[in-house]
């Protein structure tokens, strides 16, 4: 658990607020630095205005402690809270969850979830049965009160119950005693009965306090309930009763009486409360009881009780084991002591384990806690990242440096490249001009060897026998070129111009074509020479040929048996035509 320097408690009572400062030791020990309890005066039936009247208080005491911002333990009182002690069969322990789940909601008088609850083990397990105790309290009165807790700047760590509070006090500081012991804390609106043991305990709250002393008094007097509480702290005593004598003022006397008659309805409560402990939870008769509460100061309470119950009273010191330092009002904590056991309870529960550790936290303070657990995760993926982001400013500011050095560097190299660069682009601009010049004259040599390759390739793609040429007519967009009107007019007549399909047109200056005419043999395979030529042709890369068209492109006659020779035509067209001169 982690140890915290300056540990606030804050104890809730019906009647009294207590605000502490401890300081935790290195040893795991406590120091009591400062404390302050301010008494908030509320009629029973005035209880909408209490939460603005504990806020008023608070920001009083926080300011006299020096408290701002820090996180509090406080515990909310018992009549609050809905308790309950519960014994569970012997069961497993991954179990055990589980049953005390279905447990709750069988025992909490309200639905589950619309209350806050805790609950504890206390004893058993293995063979035996598992006592647990089980604490719930209203979600919305559970929001009100820490509302009122946290509206005055303090942070909420643990809510607990003000009796469980007081067990760990007298745990802590009377660890050494066996048998059984009575706590009887006298509050203002209940008493609250701990029994304890060394392996047990069971409480039970009274609905008798310091509040039915001041309501008996208000009816008595028919005055109001501020004078009447006035009145019992001014007045009031425990009335001894048997051979002592009254004293000699009748308004003493009355009050005393009423004190009394309250405390002997408290007395028969607290008999019925051990004969309860010692049948139903098999518990032992106690040895001896604590006093603490406010009521527990009224004077003759001590010797009230123990003139009924035969056993040692004594008031609950929950400073036995508590270090108190210099600024702590010394003087004060003779008479108040028994008024801190809640706040030393709260306050251990920061310094050690706690035989008891409840804790009914709202969602809005889990929540709160849950993001405070990550904040540092938060805050060490912000430093990751701005510590990212200086890193790559710190190497973009580098890289620009070796940039900047690297231009300044290369521009001295190329500063006499540019000189170079320029003559270079003088030659360039020289050389395309001769291109110019130079490039038709080019075309026309290229074009001069183009009719040579392209007669090899006619001879080299011609059958071996039976076939030959005699006639080669270049053709632009559909009409020979070279010969005179007659002759191109028996080669070309208007019709097959107009079904030319090559990439010339009629008139323009390239030669897109070849009219191939020429002879074959009569021959076992006739015109299919002309056909076999037709597919060689079709590999050539000079002519553009459709294999699937043969009829455009052969024109044939029909052998017959008179005749030793026939004729054929080819037009083919150019894949690249050749500019005209």
């Amino acid at each position: 658990m982690t140890k915290a320097t300056r540990i606030i408690s804050l104890n809730l009572g019906s009647q009294t607020i207590g605000l502490a400062e401890f300081q935790a030791q290195p040893q795991g020990g406590l120091v009591l630095q400062n404390y302050r309890l301010r008494e908030v005066l509320i009629d029973p039936a005035s209880e909408d205005i209490r939460h603005p009247q504990i806020s008023a208080a608070l920001r009083e005491m926080m300011a006299e402690l020096q408290i701002r911002h820090e996180a509090v333990n406080y515990a909310v009182s018992a009549q609050s809270v809905f308790a309950r002690f519960v014994k569970l069969p012997a069961v497993e322990e991954e179990k055990v969850e589980r049953i005390i789940a279905f447990e709750a909601q069988q025992n909490v008088p309200f639905p589950i979830d619309e209350v806050v609850w805790d609950y504890q083990l206390i004893a058993g397990g293995g063979d035996e049965q598992v006592q647990v105790v089980l604490v719930a309290i209203k979600t919305d009165l559970l929001d009100e009160i820490n509302g009122a807790v946290e509206e005055t700047g303090l942070r909420t760590a643990i809510v607990d119950v003000a009796t469980m509070a007081l067990y760990n006090a007298f745990r802590y500081n009377y660890a050494d005693l066996s048998g059984c012991s009575l706590l009887v804390d006298i509050g203002a609106r209940t008493t609250n009965l701990l029994f304890i043991e060394p392996q047990r305990i069971f409480s039970r709250s009274i609905a008798v306090g310091g509040s039915s002393i001041t309501a008996a008094i208000a009816k008595e007097f028919n005055e109001s309930f501020a004078a009447a509480e006035f009145r019992k702290k001014r007045d009031g005593f425990v009335g001894l009763g048997g051979a002592y004598a009254e004293p000699t003022d009748p308004e003493l006397a009355r009050v005393s009486k009423l004190i009394r008659s309250t405390m002997t309805r408290l007395h028969a409560e607290v008999m019925r409360s051990i004969s309860h402990y010692r049948a139903q939870q098999q518990g032992n008769t106690p040895e001896r009881v604590f006093l603490c509460g406010e009521t527990a100061s009224a004077p003759y309470m001590r010797e009230f009780f123990h003139e009924k119950l035969q056993i040692p009273i004594e008031f609950f010191n929950p400073l036995r084991n508590v270090a108190v330092a210099h600024s702590a009002p010394v003087k004060e904590l003779t008479l108040s002591a028994h008024l801190l056991g809640e706040l030393v309870g709260l306050a251990l529960r920061s310094v050690s384990a706690c035989p008891m550790e409840l804790n009914l936290r709202s969602a809005i303070v889990l929540r709160r806690q849950a993001l405070e657990r990550r904040r540092p995760f938060f805050m060490m993926a912000a430093a990751a990242v701005v510590l990212a982001l200086l890193g790559w400013g710190f190497y973009y500011t580098r890289a620009a440096q070796v940039a900047r050095f690297g231009v300044e560097k290369i521009g001295k190299i190329n500063a006499p490249m540019h000189a170079a660069e320029a003559k270079i682009e003088k030659l360039r601009k020289q050389a395309a001009s001769l291109d110019v010049v130079g490039g038709p004259l080019a075309a026309a040599i290229n074009d001069r060897f183009f009719w040579l390759e392209i007669l090899e390739d006619l001879n080299a793609r011609l059958p071996k026998e039976d076939m030959w040429i005699t006639e080669l007519v270049p053709m632009a967009g559909g009409k020979p070129v070279g010969v005179d009107e007659k002759r191109a007019a028996e080669i070309a007549p208007p019709a097959v111009v107009a079904k030319s399909t090559t990439k010339g047109q009629a008139g323009s200056a390239a030669i897109d074509g070849l009219l191939l005419r020429g002879l074959y043999l009569f021959n076992p395979k006739q015109q299919e020479v002309v056909v076999d030529y037709f597919r060689n042709l079709v590999r050539s890369p000079f002519f553009n040929i459709d294999p699937k068209n043969q009829a455009r492109v052969i024109k044939s006659t029909i052998p017959n048996d008179t005749e030793w020779a026939f004729p054929y035509e080819l037009r083919l067209d150019l894949k690249k035509p050749v500019k005209l001169p």
